[in-house]
Order: C-alpha cells, then sequence, then structure tokens
C-alpha cells in the first residue's frame, strides 16, 4: 500500500493463530445472518448485480423464511440497455461498461421487474459466464450509430439481437412454482420496496449529512448517497448486522492486504506476507480515505454483501463478506475484512434504511 507505506513502523505487533482448512486465523463469529449459497460471476465486471441480488434474498429469506435463487443476468441483461441509451444520449462521452453500482439493481427491478434464476441464467449451453466479446460488441455497435448524423429509432432491435446472442433469449412471461409471471409482476409478489433502501458514503470533498452524486467511473446513472463521517459508516454496518440486515459494501480489493487466497482482507505494510498471523493495525483517519481516494489509490472495485461480525483472538473486529468469485474461493467463498481495512477502503454501503441509528437519522434529510 503506497501511501501506508511510510507508516508501517507503526505496525510492528502481530497476533498470531492457528491455522486449518475452513477457518485458518480462528475468528470467532459474532453474529452472521443467513444468506443463500455463494454464486461465481465467471469472468464479468457484474459484481454488483450479485452483491446486491444476493441482499435482496437474504431480505426475502428475513421477512418470509424463503429461500428464493434470484437471477443476477436478467437484471445485468436490462442495464445494458439503460447505459447504451445513457451512452448515445451523451454522444458516445459516457462510461459504457460492465460494472455498475447497487442502486442500478433498483433501477432496473423497479423498471422492469425480477426473474428467478431458473427462468432466465443468462447462460448459454451452461458455459461460464464471459461478457469480455459482449462488452465489445456493443461498444462498436452502439460507436456505430454514432457515427450517423441522426440515430436510428429501431436500434434497440438489433442491439437486444448481440444479447440474446451472448446471454441467451429473456422470455417476457415464464413459469415459477406452478404460476406465471411477468418479471413485473414477479417482483411484485416478493414484497421488495426500493425506497427502503439507501446508499452511504464519507469524504470531505463534500459537506457530512447531505446528498451527493459520487464521482467513480461506475456511477453512470449518477446516483446519489449520503455523505457520513466514516465512523457514521461504521455505525451504520454494525446497527444493520445487529438488526438483522445485510450490507452491499462497496470498495477497493486492489491492495496488497486483500488475500482472496486466504480470505481475509486487512491493512498491511509494504512487502509483508501474511502467514498464519494478522497485522494489528493503525486506525485510518478520515483525512487519509480523502487522500486515497482523491489520489486514486482507493478505487471502486467490487461488490459484495456483508453477512455478519466476527473478531479475531485480540478482539479486533473483522467482517464476514460473501463475495462472487465461488466457493472455491477465500473461505468458502466468504471474506473477513477488517474494521480497519473497511475504514480505510470503503467507497459506500447500500443498507436497509431500518437499520439507520436514531441520531444518525435525525442529522440527514430523508425524503
Amino acid at each position: 500500500m503506497k501511501i501506508l507505506k511510510n507508516i508501517c513502523f507503526l505496525l510492528i505487533l502481530f497476533c498470531s493463530f492457528n491455522s486449518n482448512s475452513q477457518n485458518p486465523f480462528k475468528f470467532k463469529i459474532d453474529k452472521n445472518i443467513e444468506a443463500t449459497d455463494v454464486k461465481s460471476q465467471d469472468n464479468t465486471g457484474t459484481c454488483w448485480s450479485y452483491s446486491t441480488t444476493s441482499l435482496i434474498e437474504s431480505e426475502i429469506l428475513r421477512t418470509s423464511g424463503v429461500y428464493i435463487d434470484l437471477s443476477e443476468m436478467y437484471i445485468v441483461r436490462k442495464l445494458y440497455l439503460e447505459k447504451a441509451e445513457n451512452y448515445l444520449r451523451y454522444h458516445g462521452k459516457a462510461n459504457f461498461s460492465q460494472g455498475a453500482l447497487a442502486h442500478d439493481y433498483f433501477l432496473v427491478m423497479d423498471k422492469y421487474g425480477l426473474m428467478p434464476e431458473e427462468a432466465y441464467s443468462g447462460k448459454l449451453n451452461n458455459k461460464n459466464h464471459n461478457h469480455s466479446q459482449l462488452e465489445v460488441s456493443l461498444k462498436i455497435f452502439l460507436d456505430s450509430i454514432l457515427k450517423f448524423k441522426t440515430i436510428d429509432p429501431h436500434w434497440k432491435e438489433s442491439f437486444e439481437n448481440i444479447l440474446d446472442e451472448h446471454l441467451g433469449t429473456c422470455k417476457s412471461i415464464f413459469s415459477y412454482k406452478g404460476k406465471d409471471y411477468f418479471p413485473k409482476s414477479f417482483a411484485e409478489s416478493l414484497n421488495i420496496n426500493s425506497s427502503d433502501y439507501l446508499g452511504f458514503t464519507s469524504y470531505t470533498h463534500h459537506p457530512f449529512y447531505k446528498k451527493f452524486i459520487l464521482e467513480i467511473p461506475d456511477n453512470f446513472s449518477r446516483g446519489q448517497y449520503y455523505n457520513l463521517p466514516i465512523e457514521n459508516i461504521m455505525e451504520l454496518i454494525n446497527s444493520s448486522i445487529n438488526k438483522g440486515y445485510t450490507v452491499v459494501w462497496d470498495g477497493d480489493v486492489s491492495e496488497s492486504g486483500f488475500r482472496s487466497e486466504k480470505g481475509v482482507a486487512c491493512l498491511l505494510p509494504e512487502g509483508y506476507l501474511i502467514g498464519d498471523s494478522l497485522p494489528i493495525e493503525l486506525i485510518p483517519s478520515q483525512d487519509l480515505r480523502q487522500t486515497t481516494f482523491d489520489s486514486h489509490e482507493t478505487t471502486d472495485d467490487h461488490l459484495m454483501q456483508i453477512t455478519g461480525i466476527a473478531s479475531d483472538q485480540n478482539g479486533n473486529i473483522y467482517y464476514i463478506t460473501k463475495n462472487s468469485w465461488g466457493k472455491s474461493s477465500g473461505i468458502n467463498g466468504y471474506m473477513y475484512m477488517s474494521e480497519k481495512y473497511l475504514m480505510l477502503k470503503t467507497v459506500s454501503i447500500y443498507i436497509n434504511k431500518n437499520a439507520i441509528t436514531p441520531v444518525i437519522y435525525k442529522k440527514i434529510d430523508i425524503n
């Protein structure tokens, strides 16, 4: 970690853990919310859909006790169309990529509905997901349209054909558990209200306790987030988990301390390799958060679902986080991210608004 290397001398104490294959650092589970099975996004940049889908599945499980497997790729497919419309309106000067954010999930849900995985997998011939060529093909098509003076009003038909070629056709009516649905009617049957979920971030270049459009490339739809001090962000995460709500986490996983093969993420001294021990970490400041964000050291890399809280043998807090890189990644598909890592490397979170603490609720204008 580039900035932290100048303060590595503070990170000299280590706590040791016995190692085993399921929980190599002997974390104690303090609270963990039940979630659906770990999936793999394979070779795609669609973590935003997997993490938010998993949050919704957990919400359905919390409120009804029903396990449901929702289609991530139905949401992804519909958002490609939204991104395309935006790209054309900006004459090709907007972001068009596989990435997006949690609020985009709710945008699609409200506009197009939802589908179960069994009705639409987004796979052809049961092969793994791979959107590399799809992204290229879609962008080449959109750029070809922009070469003409006016936009062909029927461009969406050709766009949908490309999606069909890579993701398979998507039915407008499907059967689920003996009943026929449209995607909209299916979403309505799940009793999920998008207005119950809000986004939060923490940066000093905008006033605290106000909303602003978060300036990251994947925020193509210009979603707004409430801006809070990082201590308040951690309060919201803790409140959410303690009240039984999971969290969508968006942050930086490119640091040396994010070790997916070991299932842990923590702030590391430069060159330190995790063996059977984890560091006692520096407490990051709000100023350091801003510095690393402005310098692009902290980047919007990945979204995951926080499901619980754990602690190490010294009582240091770690957050149990469901990833979308398959069950063979991390600890059975999960990461344990340290409190300090989240304090520095969190870009944003999305939570159920019922988890907002009374003190924070009074300070923000929810409308």
